[in-house]
């Protein structure tokens, strides 16, 4: 192991040195950030700040890309535990993931003193420390981002299966989002779509940027299947320089008018950013037109790893742009300026509900909007390789699925989307549409049975692919514990009242990431609920009629009555947060939630009706296809089953007949007597 980080260290050492040099040097540029009346904290202060934040994101970088290979570029053993090449890789996830945690960890006092203008070593004590940084946005972020590094470089010090470092790969890249929903993405007009482009390109460059990192290393130290890794990275880097991209592109044109791009330092950085992207862009297509190719048709890896070298340290100095972009405010001119309720939602709202505004008045969600196009046409495409080889995929499958699409497009990019955060009968709206409604068109969509069907089978003793990744998923404990009744039926209706009556909507509604979380959650949840009891799609837990039907009902009564308990409320959920809009059509928030609550009981009865029609003609098939079975044995055995049921019956008779021609005997002969 040792020699592997020989090879590989001194190209991430130089790379970081490039990276921490560029970023010192911009910020010496725009040193003219803090204006009169604002303290400064210092030279020290200002450019530990930024060393410390390039480190930390080379080291997370590292972190997520070598888990991000350990678990779907390198196949594991055929018992689940990892290959030696796996292994190193989360070996180096390891290493870059304390790293990572010792630079959060050191970004918490820098983030703070540069916040409050002191210089970092007035902050030394832990009392002050705490006091102060409990205030910032940036700090909190910066310790949750340690605690997830803490818990991937841990973990990957522990693990040895390939389960283990699928779910160790997701808590590493959830720690890249702490920081991207704070910052200058957050705040102001249209946080939103800010917020949603940003964390969109820290995911896509940590994929990217970490991949390739994993990918040189492994091709260093002439780890097997080097031509299966570079095949599958080729495709997810293409993906990924897209995203980066069109995100980017979205977050510089909600932060940056057209005019400011060449006249401000903000600007300036971003044509810099944007050429190295570019320029990236081109490195990426030769190694997919050379590297690549050579690598799979030869086994040879020398050319991959000369262009992926090269386009690491590329990757570095754009590190370092991202870093002095980071520490550059967007320029404050007046059509920047955010009215009131544009900081707190993002964007403002041009008048009353109405159902008009609601159905046409869109306002594209990156996140949900942008997953539920990409969902519809994934389908798509599964359908459409099944039809060219002759198999047949049910229509009604196909619309449901995509009806679920629309449903999700529906609820957060429309009208509905907009208004949801600014009123809550309208987010009520969209909680049943993402809860109730697209969960079930999803499940009857039956998109897991499609996946298998579509792609391609490894093979025997062939690595997996995402045929065999998905399969896994749908037999593993996770899978099979949140699909237990009990738990399913909690999570879904258990969640409303915990979600309302406890305070943390209250808490949620002046975050943007909160409103994605819940989003997520409704989703989730709904589809963990719905799918064992009408999906399509097998299902860890196979339950018999009964036991579907009884589910439904169960969590119909927890419905009704979280409508009613919200018509009868006397405290306004939410209520500091909807007063501070102040919508001029919203004059009583009470009447507004009763209206919510009122939705809620009336809509959350109906699809719990289609579900249970749903169940009646899937078990009415269900017979129908047990009828034709019984016909079809029974042509081919000539009736067997049939005839000896006959013989039985013929047999049961005659000995009926014969007993009875005995009594009839014996009582003849007692008459005689």
């Amino acid at each position: 192991m040792k020699r592997v980080r020989a090879r590989i260290g001194p190209l991430i050492v130089v790379g970081g040195v490039l990276a921490v040099v560029v970023a010192a040097g911009l910020l010496a540029l725009v040193s003219d950030r803090y204006v009169a009346g604002v303290p400064n904290p210092g030279a020290f202060t200002a450019y530990g700040q930024i060393i410390v934040r390039v480190l930390a994101e080379i080291a997370s970088v590292i972190c997520v890309g070598s888990l991000l290979f350990a678990a779907f570029m390198v196949p594991p053993r055929e018992s689940g535990m990892l290959a030696p090449d796996g292994y190193a890789s989360v070996r180096m996830a390891s290493w870059a993931g304390w790293v990572w945690f010792a630079c959060a960890l050191l970004s918490i006092p820098f983030a703070t003193a540069d916040t409050f203008g002191r210089p970092v070593t007035q902050l030394l004590d832990i009392r002050t420390l705490l006091d102060l940084s409990s205030e910032v946005d940036t700090t909190n972020a910066w310790l949750i981002t340690a605690a997830l590094a803490f818990l991937a470089a841990l973990g990957s010090r522990m693990v040895l299966t390939w389960g283990w470092t699928a779910v160790l790969f997701l808590i590493a890249l959830t720690g890249l989002l702490p920081l991207g929903v704070s910052g200058h993405s957050s705040s102001g007009g249209q946080h939103d779509l800010a917020t949603n482009s940003l964390m969109l390109h820290l995911l896509a460059a940590a994929l990217w940027v970490g991949g390739l990192v994993a990918l040189l290393a492994h091709g260093r130290r002439k780890g097997a299947y080097l031509g299966l890794a570079a095949s599958r990275f080729s495709r997810l880097a293409l993906c990924c320089w897209i995203t980066m991209a069109a995100s980017g592109l979205v977050n510089a044109w909600v932060r940056l008018p057209l005019g400011a791009l060449f006249t401000t330092n903000y600007g300036l950085l971003v044509l810099a950013k944007a050429t190295a992207l570019v320029g990236l862009g081109v490195f990426g297509y030769f190694q997919r037109r050379r590297g690549v190719r050579h690598v799979v048709e030869t086994g040879s890896g020398r050319a991959l790893v000369k262009l992926a070298a090269f386009e690491v340290l590329v990757m570095m100095v754009t590190f370092g742009i991202a870093a002095g972009l980071a520490r550059t405010p967007p320029p404050q001119q007046e059509v920047l300026r955010p009215t009131p309720i544009e900081i707190r939602i993002g964007y403002s709202l041009d008048g009353p509900p109405t159902f008009v505004r609601l159905m046409l008045d869109w306002r594209f969600d990156l996140i949900y909007g942008t997953a539920a196009i990409a969902l519809a046409v994934l389908y798509l495409l599964g359908v459409r390789r099944l039809k060219a080889r002759g198999d047949k995929w049910p229509v009604g499958r196909t619309v449901a699925w995509l009806s679920g699409c629309a449903v999700i497009l529906l609820g957060t990019s429309s009208g509905i989307g907009r208004y949801s955060p600014a009123m809550f009968s309208v987010h009520m709206i969209s909680h049943m549409m993402l809860s109730m409604l697209a969960p079930i068109l999803l499940v009857l969509g039956g998109a897991v049975t499609l996946a298998l069907r579509a792609l391609p089978a490894a093979g025997k003793e062939a690595p997996p692919g995402p045929r065999e990744w998905l399969l896994a998923f749908v037999q593993s404990p996770v899978a099979r514990v949140l699909t237990h009744p009990v738990v399913a039926l909690v999570l879904f209706v258990g969640s409303f009242y915990v979600l309302y009556f406890s305070g943390l909507f209250d808490y949620a509604l002046d975050l943007h990431w909160a409103h994605l979380a819940m989003n997520a959650h409704f989703l989730l949840t709904g589809y963990v609920f719905y799918w064992p009891v009408i999906g399509i799609d097998p299902t860890p837990r196979r339950l018999p009629p009964v036991g579907r039907l009884a589910m439904v009902f169960a969590s119909m009564p927890f419905h009704a009555f979280f409508g009613v308990v919200l018509m009868s409320m006397q405290q306004i959920i939410g209520d500091r947060f909807y007063r501070s809009l102040g919508l001029p059509w919203v004059t009583d928030a009470l009447s507004d939630q009763r209206l919510g609550g009122g939705i809620a009981w009336a809509a959350g009865e109906v699809p719990l009706l289609v579900v249970v029609v749903a169940l009646l003609v899937q078990w009415a098939r269900q017979d129908e296809r047990e009828a034709r079975r019984r016909d079809r044995r029974a042509d081919a055995d000539g009736e067997a089953e049939l005839t000896a049921y006959n013989a039985m019956l013929a047999q049961m008779g005659g000995a009926g007949r014969t007993a009875k021609t005995a009594s009839d005997q014996a009582e003849q002969q007692n008459e005689t007597k």
